[in-house]
Parts: structure tokens; sequence; C-alpha cells
């Protein structure tokens, strides 16, 4: 598929997705999340990628949302607008694929709320700043606070909300919203690297790891258990767990069959 403000290839197993409008600075127009979630149910339907990195061409990661679709337009327009944010959210937390998002320079407003939507996080030591800036314009945050209270402390989100700061990447490490940081120089090498090592494994293993995660994660501790031992149950005799196991028994390497997924 032709696509007009995003780029996309698979190079090895793993999915290179970039945002491709800077002269807006990346910003998230409705027809730009549209060719977002175009790109991953289409990756995700054909799978041939097991880790997509989601990054973003020129300096900046996402400058948030075009504003021009936001300053003078009708509530109902702006509510299309976010009705399609977050069915690109909802698209990244569905894919079978790990989504990292690599984040090189400024990812502020929806573009902090499009990494921490994704499933990890590596930025540039030097420039990679986050930030819910929504307060600047008056205009609070609200669809990103889903995905970075999810992120982070709650005290921390809040903090971020209401100053509306820019955060380094060594900041954003130590509460919890970035995985790993590398030198800006290596930025796109090592997480390509880190994506190759997480793709070792089976499509199955990553896919249902992530979905498990997820589902989990919004559960009381009893349900969340109750659900934890049908996953195992189901795992265990699927194929790739019995190579897994048998490979692991008689010290060699395991062969995927991943179209059995």
């Amino acid at each position: 598929m032709a696509y007009q403000h995003i780029l996309y290839e698979e190079k090895d197993e793993i999915g290179l997705l970039t945002l491709n409008r800077p002269a807006k600075r990346n910003a998230l127009s409705r027809a730009c999340e549209e060719e977002i979630i175009a790109c991953l149910e289409e990756a995700a339907a054909r799978h041939a990628a097991k880790v997509i990195i989601l990054r973003g061409a020129g300096d900046l990661f996402c400058a948030g949302h075009d504003r021009s679709e936001i300053l003078n337009q009708p509530a109902g327009e702006i509510r299309r607008l976010f009705h399609t944010s977050v069915t690109m959210m909802t698209a990244i937390r569905s894919a079978p694929q790990c989504v990292i998002a690599q984040v090189h320079g400024i990812a502020m407003a929806a573009g902090c709320h499009l990494a921490a939507g994704c499933d990890l996080i590596t930025a540039g030591a030097e420039h990679a700043r986050f930030g819910m800036t929504g307060l600047i314009y008056s205009y609070n945050c609200s669809t990103p606070t889903v995905a970075v209270s999810r992120a982070v402390p709650q005290k921390k989100c809040l903090e971020m909300l209401m100053t509306a700061k820019l955060y380094t990447a060594d900041e954003a490490e130590r509460f919890g919203l970035v995985n790993k940081i590398f030198p800006d120089a290596s930025l796109a090498e090592d997480t390509f690297a880190w994506a190759r090592e997480i793709a070792q494994s089976s499509k199955y293993a990553i896919a249902m790891s992530k979905q498990v995660f997820y589902a989990q994660s919004e559960m009381t501790e009893w349900q969340a258990y109750q659900y934890a031992k049908e996953m195992m149950a189901l795992a265990g005799v699927s194929p790739n767990a019995t190579e897994g196991f048998d490979a692991f028994l008689n010290k060699r390497q395991p062969t995927w069959n991943d179209d059995s997924f």
C-alpha cells in the first residue's frame, strides 16, 4: 500500500514504520493516524515481522496532533480526530508484534502518547525529550494521560500534566517511561539490534506475551491468576513451546514453526 504520511518497510523480521511529515514536525493529522492504523493492521495480518520499530523522520519524533485540525473546528470534528487517535492506540496494543518507539527527538503531547502507547521505548541520550505539554495552550492532554498514567507512577504523571515540562531521556528512564537509552549516533542501529534480540523467539510467544500482559493488567489479582493459568495451559501444548522445551532439554537450538501461529 502506498502512503502519503508514513513510510514502512520490513527487514530481517523487523518492521520499520516512520512518521514522514518532517515539515510538520511529524504532527499527527487524522489522515496520518489512519495510515498508521492501516499499516499496523496489514502488518498484523501478514505477520511477517515479529517486531515493529516506530520512529520519526527529521529532527523530532512527534510534536503532537496537528493543531490546525483542532483550532476553530466544531466539537464533532475534534471528536472524530480523537476517535481515530484512540483507534490507532488500540491498533498498537492489538498488534501481535512487539512495537518499539524509537525516540530521537521531542515527543510531546500526542507524540508522548504515541511513544507511551508502544510496548517498549528506546531514546537518544542527547536529544530525546518527553512531555505532556497541553497546559501551555490551556488544553489538557486527556488522551495522553491514558497511556502515560499506565506507564509511570501517578504523581509523576500529574507532574508531567501540571508543569507541561519536557523531560530528558535520563529523567524519563528514571521514572519508568523509557526502557533503554542509546547514544544519538547509534540509536537506530542499537534499537534494531535490540529488536533482533527480541525476534529470536517465536511469533506465538511474542504475541501471547503481549496479549497476556495487557489483559491481566486490568484484572484483579484473583482474575489475573485464573486467566494466567489458562494461558499457561494453552501455551504448554503449543507446537513452539513443545519445540522450545525439547530444544532446551536436548541442548540444541530451537526451530520455530511460525506457520502454526
